[in-house]
């Protein structure tokens, strides 16, 4: 249900499929990061740095999705 949701999002809401793109991109590079086994200080840095934006994107999806189950529930009970 959350993923067939999250799917219809992305391809109805710009603005969710946007953050799934940055959440994406995001992920990508971190995965880069965390595959070195030495970071400098700087990818240290971008490291915690994107982290948090990750998270940012995140809990704005999950703002959009809790929404968006509100006004459907909302839909279905009238």
């Amino acid at each position: 249900m959350a993923e067939d949701l999250k799917h219809l999002l992305i391809e109805t809401n710009e603005e969710f499929r946007e953050l799934a793109s940055k959440h994406h991109s995001l992920d990508d590079r971190l995965h880069e990061l965390e595959s070195k086994h030495y970071l400098s200080d700087a990818e240290q840095f971008e490291e915690v740095s994107l982290k948090k934006r990750k998270l940012q994107v995140k809990d704005r999806m999950e703002l959009i999705l809790r929404q968006h189950r509100s006004v459907t529930a909302a839909g279905l009970s009238a």
